[in-house]
């Protein structure tokens, strides 16, 4: 049976000589893999990583593999494709999305909030800071996002997702310095807000976050993109 969904390009695999696997997010039915050909020999698929697309796709619940009829990009990035540091942000956020968008069910609400999030992307003025805005964004949608600090926490608990003072009785926690920015970071976020972090808060929040991802998301691992973002936003 055929049906028309939008959808986030997550990633391509060459598959054989002619096609490619689609891995994508999809607003129907979520996490899905679908065969994609081109539509004339010798011409390629030209799909880049979170690419928003409408396809028709024909689903067989017998199947863990599926087929595209037809795609079109359904709106094209204005400033991404020119600018290479907003690109970096995107293969950013394509790890993210990766190893965070996996259920095999349809979630429009998700979809609407990655969606928003692409576009914000497309537009933002502070590229510096939107890896961080991203994550922080991830996690209250996902449910792991913790509530502010009170007076005195000064902490925060990577296990528990939680501000503390005192001690801590595990090495996973971010101390006095990464709390205070994860703290300015869910103010801002919530107050919408300019975020002020300079380049060696913004490196160890990242890094503090995607810790903290990796404790609460299965499966969530090693990223290979901050490396580099690091290198390039500062």
């Amino acid at each position: 049976m055929l049906h028309t969904t939008r959808a986030v390009v997550l990633r391509l695999i060459k598959y054989g000589d002619k096609s490619v696997v689609l891995h994508a997010y999809t607003e129907e039915f979520g996490a899905r893999s679908y065969m994609l050909r081109p539509a004339r020999k010798g011409k390629p698929i030209g799909l880049g990583p979170l690419e928003r697309v409408e396809l028709v796709v024909a689903e067989d619940a017998r199947r863990d593999l599926h087929h595209v009829r037809e795609f079109r990009v359904e709106r094209p990035y204005l400033q991404i494709p020119g600018q290479p540091a907003r690109g970096l942000v995107l293969l950013f956020m394509q790890e993210v999305c990766c190893r965070t968008l996996k259920e095999e069910a349809g979630d429009p609400e998700l979809f609407s909030f990655v969606q928003s999030q692409l576009e914000e992307l497309d537009s933002t003025d502070d590229l510096p800071h939107y890896p961080l805005f991203i994550l922080a964004r991830m996690a209250r949608q996902f449910g792991f996002l913790p509530a502010p600090p009170r007076p005195g926490e000064d902490c925060f608990d990577l296990r528990e997702g939680s501000f503390f003072n005192g001690t801590c009785g595990h090495g996973e926690f971010l101390g006095k310095s990464e709390a205070s920015a994860f703290a300015a970071l869910l103010k801002a976020e919530a107050s919408r807000t300019p975020l002020q972090l300079s380049a060696i808060q913004r490196t160890a929040l990242l890094e503090g976050l995607l810790d903290f991802f990796r404790l609460h998301v299965p499966g969530f691992g090693q990223l290979k993109s901050p490396a580099v973002l690091h290198a390039v936003l500062g």
